[in-house]
């Protein structure tokens, strides 16, 4: 299994996305450890992985309470003497984020995405790094949208947000490098599976004037495969990138996007 004995934290956990990388973590024979704001969708999440004979712990937190935090890392460090993968997952609620033109947004409206986003991948890319250093090992995950490396209309303040969780993982990757420490990020286009790329899409779709569905083509279309990618092929694209399979891999955006974007 690509990530047998290792331990992971899974932040927003409880979420469409989140899940599913836990699952695919503990498939691979990793301990994981959820983390998120809402304990019965943890706990839900965490029964399944026990139902597959995985191994999963849960725990209520803010991820933007940085003492929450390092407190919980702590606590993953002593339970389980290490930790060798962290994921953060978490997400927002879109409506009055996106679907409204920039002029338009209100300032609570575009700073909401880059209040959140940025800080939360700060404040636990931060725990993990502070104990990864340590040990001399582990794997820092962030995930970001194809937006942040096109033009879109209509994101607010989501393409500015991801834009900087990208140049944060960079950083970290110059920087945790020489500590045996790699920092990836994993860039997607929409999963429309999920229930927030359902809501998203509705409200591109209103701003246009169109069905969902009609907007769901268009995306689609853009791709090179014609088809998006799943929640699924993301999971396990981070499995993999975890794993010390992917050794050579730090410092990069991965394109997830099947196409959307051509590297």
């Amino acid at each position: 299994m690509l990530l047998e004995k290792k331990n992971a934290i899974v932040y927003g956990a409880g979420g469409a996305i989140g899940s599913a990388v836990a699952h695919a973590f503990a498939t691979e024979g990793a301990r994981v450890f959820l983390a998120g704001r809402t304990g019965a969708a943890l706990e839900a999440v965490a029964e399944r992985i026990r139902a597959s004979n995985g191994v999963a712990e849960v725990a209520t937190m803010n991820v933007l309470d940085a003492e929450a935090v390092e407190a919980h890392a702590d606590a993953v460090v002593r339970q389980a003497g290490s930790i060798d993968i962290s994921l953060n997952a978490i997400s927002l609620p879109q409506t009055g984020i996106q679907g409204t033109r920039i002029v338009d947004l209100s300032p609570d409206g575009f700073d909401l995405p880059m209040a959140t986003y940025p800080k939360a991948n700060f404040l636990t890319a931060r725990a993990a790094a502070r104990r990864m250093t340590g040990q001399g090992s582990g794997v820092i995950l962030t995930i970001t949208a194809s937006p942040s490396r096109t033009a879109v209309p209509l994101m607010g303040g989501m393409a500015p947000a991801w834009a900087a969780i990208e140049a944060l993982s960079r950083g970290l990757a110059a920087e945790l490098g020489p500590h045996g420490v790699r920092v990836v990020c994993l860039n997607a286009a929409g999963m429309p599976e999920t229930p927030q790329l359902s809501e998203v899409y509705g409200l591109h779709a209103d701003a246009y004037g169109i069905s969902r569905d009609a907007f769901l083509a268009r995306m689609e279309d853009r791709t090179l495969r014609k088809r998006l990618p799943t929640v699924a092929e993301i999971a396990n694209v981070a499995a993999f990138v975890a794993s010390d399979r992917a050794s050579a891999i730090t410092g990069a955006v991965a394109n997830l996007t099947g196409g959307l974007i051509a590297d």
